[in-house]
């Protein structure tokens, strides 16, 4: 008995360090993409579930997303007395890339508590679920990017596009890849530990706040004194960067390397983060939800 027990255990530890392997995360993260028909079938279903029997369907987000950003931008351009033509730009482009880096984190951080059922039944890897969320904000930005294009027609933003405006595509690869990160991230810790979604919902609150999209920092560097020196704290907030690359050539303002190098090497570092959570805790997800 104490011979096939110790091979038990020799078994079981065994398992469980070979779930806890490099190559099994990157195997997942494989299995997952080679899965692909599996997660953009369902990302495009979540869309045609969540505007059912709604007549303009996922245009709702659209409508929403463009009455807030002519409320802000009529407002604040007033209140910080900007010109509205240059200033209702900055404030919609922002918002529409602010609405995905946001569900990115929120969702992220449950996606693996909000598909238990697939989880349990459904014999597909992990990362299947983070390419989904992921698929699925895409489809949201791409409804999203409907009102840019209004922006660019009626306020004559095209006009200060140039070659360099299509860094905006390497830099919205760049936040898709820091979307699958954080959502692997913020999934795993938050689906064990269910305090953290909560936290991240606050968190993002106090950031919309502290992240130049109502204001910019500009203006509040133009305002010389103390105001001027403060306004470099927003330098400090890591999606101000995330925010710059692909803001700046979409509204055709003058793009700063710094921006790329801070983003680049959050990328690097989270992507590092991710693979070790994947190593080591991927195969207890299961069990947590």
């Amino acid at each position: 008995m104490s011979d096939r027990a110790a091979s038990g255990n020799q078994v079981g530890s065994s398992l469980v360090s070979d779930s806890q392997t490099l190559s099994r995360a990157f195997r997942d993260l494989r299995e997952g993409y080679g899965q692909r028909e599996l997660w953009l079938s369902l990302g495009w279903q979540d869309i045609k579930q969540r505007y059912r029997r709604s007549v303009i369907g996922p245009f709702w987000i659209t409508i929403a997303t463009g009455v807030q950003a002519a409320a802000m931008g009529v407002l604040y351009s007033a209140l910080l007395d900007q010109p509205i033509s240059q200033f209702l730009p900055y404030v919609t482009v922002g918002l529409i890339i602010w609405n995905l880096i946001s569900a990115s984190i929120l969702e992220g951080s449950e996606v693996f508590v909000a598909n238990e059922g697939l989880i349990k039944q459904l014999p597909s890897a992990l990362s299947v679920h983070i390419y989904r969320l992921v698929w699925r904000q895409l489809l949201l930005l791409a409804h999203n990017l409907v009102i840019y294009v209004v922006i660019l027609a009626a306020f004559g933003v095209w006009r200060e596009l140039t070659w360099a405006s299509l860094t905006a595509i390497p830099a919205l690869v760049l936040i898709i890849m820091n979307s699958l990160w954080v959502s692997f991230v913020f999934g795993i810790f938050a689906t064990r530990y269910r305090d953290i979604a909560p936290i991240l919902g606050s968190l993002i609150l106090l950031l919309f706040v502290l992240t130049p999209i109502m204001w910019t920092t500009e203006a509040l560097s133009g305002a010389g004194g103390q105001i001027s020196e403060r306004a470099k704290l927003a330098e400090i907030n890591p999606l101000f960067h995330y925010l710059a690359i692909i803001r700046d050539p979409m509204i055709g303002q003058p793009q700063k390397a710094y921006h790329w190098y801070i983003v680049i090497a959050i990328t690097v570092f989270g992507w590092l983060l991710a693979i070790h959570a994947m190593r080591k805790y991927r195969a207890r997800v299961p069990y947590w939800v």
